[in-house]
């Protein structure tokens, strides 16, 4: 099993060039592929809706879309009103089928300087070979560290509180008559998940630090509801950005795939294609 986390600049590559296409060929070898900066209707990409163009590029893939925000971009034609929305948000893409999913949006700061954005987390739960998974496609903030960090609060009381919460219904149907329930049990929503995208911050930070959790004088400690950055477990050091800062190139790590303890054992290899200019971003690939 294949996985892919992939901030795709909405379709604009390191050369400057606006080419959703190029995004897709690069991503559809995944079997999960989560995908960060995904807009619909924005005049610098055409007005595309771009989560229609990936679902006909990538056939062979169940989607969903979460949008972060929802602006008024609507027209008319001097008879009526065209309904148009311009969103900007995540995607998840799974060659299984997603069963449920739900739209987090994370706490945020208003800023003054520079552009502040509200930021998402789409979680789907995805009937995989291994089981059901919530996969969760991630896009944290870009400017402050507090920001972040209050964020990974919140997806982590979300994460431990999953057993006590369940999935987006649960109980017995008390009306059958309305068919709440389209005849279906109640949909799984397992404890075990795979969070990836663009966390904005480095292994070595403080915020990579609030996910996995720091055990000094226990190297390797794992916790039951606790999560693992799988490129370091694998032992690994990969960049996915690279950018020139006071004059210097830096290559960083920004994009990450934590997963639950449970599914450690599945854990292969790792790699990602810094040949790739579809993006800024470098896709990153972790096999299972």
């Amino acid at each position: 099993m294949k996985l892919l986390s992939y901030n795709i600049q909405y379709g604009f590559g390191a050369d400057g060039q606006y080419d959703l296409a190029r995004a897709a060929k690069v991503v559809g070898g995944a079997d999960i592929i989560a995908l960060q900066e995904v807009e619909r209707h924005w005049s610098r990409t055409g007005h595309d809706d771009q989560p229609a163009i990936l679902e006909r590029l990538l056939p062979n893939h169940y989607t969903a879309y979460g949008p972060a925000f929802d602006m008024d971009a609507s027209t008319t034609d001097g008879t009526r009103v065209i309904n148009r929305r311009r969103q900007f948000g995540t995607m998840i893409l799974s060659r299984w089928p997603i069963i449920w999913t739900r739209l987090h949006l994370l706490p945020m700061r208003r800023m003054i300087t520079p552009l502040n954005t509200q930021n998402p987390a789409l979680e789907a739960l995805i009937q995989t070979p291994l089981g059901p998974i919530r996969v969760l496609s991630i896009h944290l903030a870009h400017v402050g560290t507090e920001e972040r960090l209050t964020q990974i609060d919140h997806l982590l009381n979300l994460h431990a509180q999953t057993p006590r919460t369940g999935g987006p219904w649960s109980g017995t149907d008390d009306e059958p008559s309305r068919n709440w329930t389209e005849s279906q049990p109640e949909p799984p929503c397992p404890q075990t998940a795979i969070w990836m995208g663009d966390f904005n911050c480095e292994p070595e930070s403080r915020e990579h630090a609030r996910i996995t959790g720091a055990t000094p004088y226990h190297p390797g400690a794992l916790y039951a509801d606790g999560l693992t950055n799988a490129v370091a477990h694998l032992g690994q050091t990969l960049h996915t950005h690279e950018k020139i800062i006071a004059g210097q190139t830096r290559l960083r790590q920004l994009d990450h795939c934590f997963v639950t303890a449970d599914l450690i054992p599945y854990l292969r290899h790792a790699w990602t294609d810094n040949s790739q200019i579809a993006s800024d971003h470098h896709p990153l690939w972790v096999e299972m």
